[in-house]
Order: structure tokens, then sequence, then C-alpha cells
């Protein structure tokens, strides 16, 4: 790998800084919508841990490696292009064996603040195109869905941060939306089951190798799924 100049580090750990700084809230709104979901339908595990929370710190020290650690070493791995890490709110099995349908709605939470954010940040993304602050890029990339326009770096800085920002909601959403156990659309069945239907597939979907192959499972399709979606997204935007 080159050496980099000063210039050019600078600018990697700036950029790295505006990943970091997504990933981590992507994440945390991502886990405190679980966390709060479940605060409201009765399990108050995740409140007393800190989790209903924007504040990232609860979220951290839940999960250090996933939160920090792996985050920043996939940066530089994938030479700024990629960037992994995990996160996860408590809950209380025996509340969820209680109330399926409420550990259901807790499981969509998630990707339903993801959404939300997607949906406002491709918004802020639309008026700036239609504004001409914004404009489309030469070449394409997960942090560069718009360039600013005029050599204003304000405006450079806002066109990577909601590019990156619309970005990774749309692959927590694909990501978790996948109904493989752990994710959280394994948890989509429960709308429709019976009660003791659903304690059997809860109990089916704990199964240790059962979920080590749907992560396996969901690492092996995920690109097929994600460029499709992204694509469409990127299409109602521009």
């Amino acid at each position: 790998m080159p050496i980099l100049s000063a210039l050019d580090f600078q600018g990697s750990i700036a950029d790295c800084i505006i990943w970091y700084f997504v990933f981590v809230y992507t994440t945390v709104l991502h886990e405190a919508g679980h966390a709060w979901a479940a605060y409201r339908l009765g399990d108050r595990t995740a409140y007393e841990g800190g989790q209903v929370s924007l504040d990232p710190i609860p979220h951290i020290k839940r999960e250090p490696f996933g939160m920090v650690l792996v985050p920043l070493i996939s940066w530089f791995a994938y030479q700024g292009q990629w960037m992994l890490g995990w996160a996860s709110a408590p809950y209380d099995p025996t509340w969820a064996q209680r109330h399926p349908r409420r550990a259901a709605w807790m499981a969509m939470a998630g990707p339903g603040a993801n959404l939300l954010i997607l949906l406002v940040c491709g918004g802020l993304l639309k008026i700036g195109l239609m504004a001409g602050v914004f404009g489309y890029p030469d070449s394409f990339a997960l942090d560069r869905v718009v360039d600013g326009m005029g050599g204003n770096k304000i405006w450079e800085g806002a066109a990577m941060l909601l590019s990156l920002t619309l970005s990774l909601q749309i692959v927590l959403l694909v990501l978790n939306l996948l109904p493989l156990p752990p994710l959280d659309g394994s948890a989509l069945p429960l709308f429709f089951l019976s009660e003791r239907a659903a304690l059997k597939y809860m109990d089916f979907m704990w199964n240790p190798a059962l979920r080590i192959f749907g992560l396996l499972l969901a690492w092996k399709i995920f690109g097929n799924v994600f460029w499709p979606v992204y694509r469409f997204v990127l299409g109602l935007l521009y």
C-alpha cells in the first residue's frame, strides 16, 4: 500500500470521522428504536440499561468491540469504502414469550427508525438537488450519492454526510429485514402465528447453530438484495 502524504492522511482521517459519526448514530437510532418500543410495550430491560437514549455512550459500553474497534478497523481495511459493526439492545426473553406480537413490534422498531431517517434524508437530498446546492456526481460511491456544488465546502460536507446517511439506512433496512435469525426480519412471522405456534417458532429461532447459519446466509445473499433496492431508491431520488 503506498504511503499517504500528509494531505491524503488528513483527508482520510476527516472521512473516517464522518463515516464513524454516521455509523454510530445510525446504529444508536436503530437500537434505541428497539429499546423504546420494548419499554412502551411493557419490557423495561433496555430502559434500565440506558438504551432508550440517543446518547451513544450506553450503547458503546454494551458493545465496545462492535461499536468502536471493529468499525474503525474495517474502515481502514476496506480503504474507506465500507464500515462494519454491530450493537444490541437487551430485552427480557420471558416477556417476549408472553407477548410474541409485542416482541415482533419491538423487532420492527429498529428498521422503522432507519426508514424514518431514510425518508428525512432523502427529502433533504431532493430539496438540495432542486435548489441547485447539490448535483449529480461524476463517479458514484456510498458516501457520494450527490456532490456539493460551487466549490462550497459546507455543501460538499453536507453532500457527503447526507449521502452516507442515506446509504447506511438502506444497508441496515435491507440487512435487518432479511427473514433470517438472528436478524429482525426473523420476527415477522410472529405477527401471523398463533400463540402456541409462536412459542415453538421462537424456541426454534433461538437455536445457536441456526443463528450462525442465518448470519452466514445473510452475508452471502445481502448484495443480491441490497443493490436492487439501492438502485430503486436512487431512482426515486434522481
